[in-house]
């Protein structure tokens, strides 16, 4: 019994699961610690509003919150394949924050200031962010620039050409760009009826189930196909991939320019819903190209894990706003969420200990077989 046990514990998608779960706990305990020091009073209340998030709703309220979730879900989706992409083959992309920062820049200016309808904003920001990548890329190749290095230099880059170029199309009497709806509706992207299921929530679009087929797709592509061997294969060992006769250097910029895209999409999939406009005044990257790296990791680094962690990190930080202010300042819901996204780093770690507990143990178990065998 302790056989079979030990058995299903190896299968790497159990640990995964099991180093996942290790780390949202770790991060609600510590969490709960902080809120313990702050007022104890208050925070097992604040704990418990945290988890129940939507759910404290009923209704067509709680679908209607439910349909903002998923909408915010999608764009930590795609960040985080974009981040899982690039990671596969052997590169850590940083720099996503930027290329999702590129991704809005293209998507909202071909929206406001050409009027173009949603596909077409949708694959100019795909471009913009694309080529980000593929800068990355080639610095990576032709003058051996580090991917982190130039990646986190590009962010800065892309973030202040982005406030210049949407300060163009920005609303004279705010920071923010104009509004998507009242300037350009044929920009949004198209419901499918699914505004209806969500309680008329106007943000649910074709973006939620996009983002799944999406993930579908790379995981084919990563794991089912000849084209995913060779980029993986140039990754754990570029020198050997050029001993064999694959193009190293085009599967690297391939690769990064794939990676830029993906973020590119998710920026598109939530600015053209119209839920949220560019702030042309703001002045650090926005999260969530970073957030895109700890959802990586949380779901294992599976284009399908990535789905449900992202859910799970953007159902944290929407329950986040049930904390009761007037026991505790405003920014402690994003410190908690902060706390659980950190610790989501620490998968790997748990993955680690899980296997060399296993390890261990079928050492003493081979041992013991060893000195039974000797003494019969």
């Amino acid at each position: 019994m302790r056989k079979s046990n030990t058995s299903v514990l190896r299968s790497d998608g159990l640990q995964t699961l099991i180093s996942s779960l290790l780390c949202i706990l770790g991060g609600l305990i510590v969490g709960y610690v902080v809120l313990l020091i702050i007022e104890p009073k208050g925070a097992l209340d604040a704990i418990v509003a945290l988890m129940k998030s939507f759910f404290r709703f009923a209704g067509r309220s709680r679908m209607k919150y439910l349909g903002q979730n998923l909408a915010r879900t999608v764009p930590l989706i795609l960040c985080s394949l974009s981040v899982l992409f690039a990671y596969k083959v052997g590169m850590f992309n940083i720099g996503v924050a930027g290329q999702y920062v590129a991704g809005a820049c293209g998507c909202l200016y071909a929206a406001l200031a050409w009027k173009l309808p949603w596909l077409p904003c949708l694959l100019i920001g795909m471009a913009a962010a694309a080529l980000l990548g593929v800068i990355a890329g080639v610095l990576k190749t032709k003058c051996n620039v580090n991917v982190v290095i130039s990646g986190i230099m590009l962010n800065w880059i892309a973030l202040y050409l982005t406030n210049l170029i949407l300060g163009m199309v920005k609303s004279p009497m705010s920071p923010y760009t104009m509004n998507l709806m009242g300037t350009n509706p044929k920009a949004k992207l198209p419901s499918l009826g699914l505004e209806k299921l969500f309680s008329s929530e106007s943000s649910v679009t074709i973006a939620i189930p996009l983002a799944i087929v999406i993930a579908v797709v790379i995981y084919i592509v990563l794991n089912k196909t000849s084209f995913g061997y060779e980029l993986k294969a140039t990754g754990h060992n570029y020198h050997a991939a050029k001993y064999a006769g694959m193009k190293e250097d085009r599967n690297i910029i391939l690769t990064m320019m794939i990676s830029g895209a993906l973020a590119g999409l998710g920026a598109g999939l939530l600015f053209l819903t119209g839920i949220e406009d560019w702030e042309t005044t703001i002045s650090s990257v926005p999260a969530m190209g970073f957030n895109g790296i700890a959802v990586a990791f949380l779901g294992g680094l599976s284009p399908i894990g990535s789905i449900l962690s992202a859910f799970f990190v953007q159902y944290i930080n929407f329950g986040g706003g049930n904390v009761d202010l007037q026991v505790y300042c405003s920014q402690i819901s994003s410190l908690i969420s902060s706390l659980i996204i950190y610790l989501c780093a620490f998968v790997a770690f748990f993955k680690y200990i899980i296997q060399l507990y296993l390890r261990k143990r079928k050492e003493k178990q081979e041992a013991q077989l060893l000195k039974g065998g000797e003494e019969k």
